[in-house]
This record gives C-alpha cells, sequence and structure tokens, in this order.
C-alpha cells in the first residue's frame, strides 16, 4: 500500500513539474554567435519545486490529511441541523432580499464612483448566476457555452444602435428575446444528451459564437469589436455633458444642475438593480409554477419524469430558453455599461466564473448566487497586489468549499417526505 502511494504521489508531483513548464518558460535565445538558455528567475524556480514537493507529501499521505481536515469543526454547523420549515425559510429569503434590495438603492449615494462602476458589474453577474440557475441548479443540466447568450445580447444592442439607431430601451427586450432564440436552437441538438456529453456540446457552442463574431469582421468588427455604443437615456434625457441625438435634452440642464459624470454611473447601476430583481422575482416565480417542479424532476430522475407524463423535449427547451433570455437582458446592460465591446469579452473563463457562482452559492437557491456573485465579484478587487494568483486562489477556495460545504453556502432546502414502516 505504501509502495503504491509513493508511486502515485511520484507521478503527481512530475505531472505538476511538466504542467509548471510554461511558468518557468525556459527558451533558448541567439545572442550573437552564442545560445543561451533563458528562463524565470530563481524564486520562481523555489517556488515550482516547492508545490512540487507539497503535491508529493499530500498525496503521500493523503488519507491521514484528508481525515485531519473532516476532523476540523464545521464552520457552519447550522448545515447539521434538522431543516426549517419550508415557509418560514422562505419568509425568511424574502426579507433578507428585500433588505438586500433596499441597501442596495442607497448604495451608490453612499459610496465613490468606482464602487457603483463595481457594484453594477456585479448586478450583471447575478442576472447571468439567476438565468445559469435554471439551466444548471434547477433543471441539472450543465451547460458550459452561457456565455454565448451573454455575447448575443451584447452585440444585438451594439449593431442594432450602429446600423439602425435603436435605443438602448427597444434593444434590452430585442437582445433578450433573440437570446433566448438561440437557447431554443441549442435545445434542440441537446435534448438526448446528458452529463458530460451535453456539457461538450454546450462548450461547443459557445465557443463557435465567439469564432463566429471574431471572423465575421464585416458585421461584427472581428477583433477590432464594436464601440460607440449609447448610453441609455431617461425619457429623452441624456447624461452626457453634450447631447448627441437630435431631439433630446441633456439631464443636468433639464433639472439646472452642474454636470457630473457620476449621473450617468448611477442611472446604468439603477438600471441593472431594477433588471437583477426582476430577474429573481420572475425566476421565483417559475419555480413555484408547475414548470419549475417539471425542472426539479428532470434534475432528480429524467426517467421517472417521463414515466409520469412529463415532456423531456417541453423541459429542457424551456429552462435553456428561459435561462438565456436573461444572459440576454445582461448582455445589453454590459454593452451599454462598457460603450465597447469584442469577442475577447465573451470567452470560456466567462462561463466557467459563472458556473462557479452557481456551484458556490448552492445550486436551485437564489440568495445564495447572490452572495456567492457578490464575493466572486468583490473579492479579487479588494486583493489587486495578489491579481497575479486570482486564479489560484479562487481554484483553491473552491477546492476548500467542496470540502466543507459541497452543497454550497446556502443550498436549497427541499422538502423531504418519511414513510414509516408498516410492520
Amino acid at each position: 500500500m505504501a509502495a503504491n502511494n509513493f508511486r502515485h504521489a511520484l507521478f503527481c508531483a512530475f505531472i505538476t513539474l511538466i504542467i509548471s513548464y510554461p511558468i518557468i518558460g525556459f527558451n533558448l535565445e541567439a545572442q550573437g554567435i552564442n545560445v543561451t538558455l533563458t528562463g524565470a528567475d530563481a524564486s520562481t524556480i523555489v517556488m515550482v519545486l516547492l508545490a512540487a514537493l507539497i503535491v508529493f507529501l499530500f498525496q503521500m499521505f493523503r488519507e491521514q490529511i484528508m481525515g485531519g481536515l473532516k476532523s476540523i469543526p464545521h464552520p457552519l454547523p447550522q448545515s447539521n441541523k434538522e431543516p426549517m420549515a419550508e415557509n418560514r425559510r422562505a419568509k425568511i429569503e424574502s426579507w433578507v432580499l428585500t433588505g438586500i434590495v433596499i441597501f442596495a438603492l442607497f448604495w451608490p449615494f453612499l459610496v465613490s464612483r468606482g464602487s457603483v462602476d463595481l457594484a453594477t458589474l456585479v448586478l450583471i453577474y447575478i442576472m447571468l448566476a439567476l438565468g445559469l440557475n435554471v439551466v444548471v441548479g434547477l433543471a441539472g443540466l450543465l451547460d458550459l457555452g452561457y456565455v454565448a447568450f451573454y455575447a448575443v445580447g451584447a452585440y444585438t444592442f451594439a449593431l442594432l444602435s450602429q446600423y439602425t439607431g435603436i435605443s438602448f430601451w427597444l434593444a434590452l427586450p430585442i437582445g433578450a428575446l433573440l437570446a433566448a432564440l438561440f437557447g431554443l436552437v441549442l435545445g434542440f441538438p441537446v435534448l438526448r444528451l446528458r452529463g458530460d456529453y451535453l456539457a461538450i456540446v454546450t462548450l461547443g457552442f459557445g465557443e463557435i459564437i465567439r469564432i463566429l463574431l471574431n471572423n465575421w469582421t464585416t458585421l461584427t468588427g472581428g477583433p477590432n469589436g464594436i464601440g460607440g455604443i449609447p448610453d441609455p437615456t431617461l425619457f429623452g434625457m441624456e447624461f452626457g455633458r453634450r447631447v448627441k441625438e437630435e431631439g433630446n435634452t441633456s439631464f443636468h440642464e433639464t433639472f439646472g444642475i452642474a454636470y457630473s459624470g457620476e449621473h450617468k454611473v448611477i442611472f446604468l447601476y439603477l438600471i441593472a438593480l431594477v433588471l437583477a430583481v426582476f430577474t429573481a422575482l420572475v425566476i421565483r416565480r417559475f419555480m413555484r409554477m408547475p414548470v419549475g417542479r417539471a425542472w426539479e424532476a428532470l434534475r432528480e430522475d429524467e426517467i421517472a419524469a417521463r414515466s409520469l407524463g412529463l415532456s423531456r423535449t417541453a423541459v429542457k427547451l424551456s429552462a435553456f430558453t428561459i435561462g438565456a433570455f436573461f444572459a440576454g437582458f445582461a448582455g445589453t446592460v454590459f454593452a451599454s455599461k462598457q460603450g465597447f465591446i469584442s469577442p475577447e469579452s465573451f470567452v470560456f473563463l466567462e462561463s466557467a466564473i459563472i458556473l462557479a457562482i452557481v456551484v458556490l452559492g448552492g445550486m436551485g437557491s437564489q440568495i445564495g448566487v447572490v452572495l456567492a456573485a457578490i464575493a466572486v465579484t468583490i473579492l479579487p478587487e479588494l486583493a489587486r497586489e495578489f491579481s497575479e494568483y486570482r486564479m489560484l486562489i479562487f481554484g483553491a477556495a473552491m477546492v476548500l468549499m467542496m470540502v466543507w460545504r459541497p452543497q454550497g453556502l446556502m443550498p436549497m432546502r427541499r422538502i423531504h417526505i418519511e414513510l414509516k414502516r408498516q410492520e
């Protein structure tokens, strides 16, 4: 047994060194007539060797280490208690979400412009995570290409504003509906797929959309992207220093106040807040409707759900369509916030981050998803000095989360019925 552990630990350490080769960066460079070997500095090489040693020791004594970790007191002891009554839990969640919304309304007037801009990004991720929660958390369909619907919403607004001059408010439902159409189209090829096969197909769909946006230069601008995306207006009032469209008025002149760039930032934040609340309320309503119960039945046991008369086609298509609809919402707001979009804004890493938010928050739990989106978006900004190690820290946090809290921060409570055994 010890010999097997030693060989396995040695193999894992060797793989670690192979994976670390790009970090070490050995390279042959010509300097005159001589060829020299260049690479990383000594400290980086020492850190790589230390990482390999840590991997070796962990694999060598994995059973003892994991046993010690499990003996540590649980950081959230309430998870071992009896589940709270469903009515009481729903009431508490409603009060907590209401408190968060009320606090969010006053947030932009208490902090700096940069904090408001970051909060807008948090709300965009909340919309994305709530939409993906329908597909992954409720319906149990692993979607790794969710960022494609996000891109459809953003590019719909950018292209419509560039070629037809359509405003933000008209492009908002159009982008969401077009993203929902793409979700419906994606749903048909994956009706018979599940698990890893479903994940691979959705991953391919996300990459197809990104490559299409990158190569269709005549329409999308390709890698150069699309700039000059207009800001949303409020009843014909623009928030810029000067009015861009004829017939509109400026916000600061209408109310007789001094111009400030914070007005636009706060207005975008409030729009994102309203759309995030709208997303949460609509999805919460869906969860209590028969379609929401059908999603959960499909997630738990597809064969049993079909035996009860549920249409697998309708249930899967509804999950993909509704999830994509809210991703289109978020994409439109993102395009207006940035003013410039390119295919590099919609890479696979975005899908991975959104999926991580759903998993960390607790699949199916709305309040958990909201808290996870806040944490995943804000914490990296608070530790900018560790920006180079962001993904390393993020991965370590995911591992620790799976050890101590595999069901998520705020797992979705389900009603359990126990039948007494009849003698």
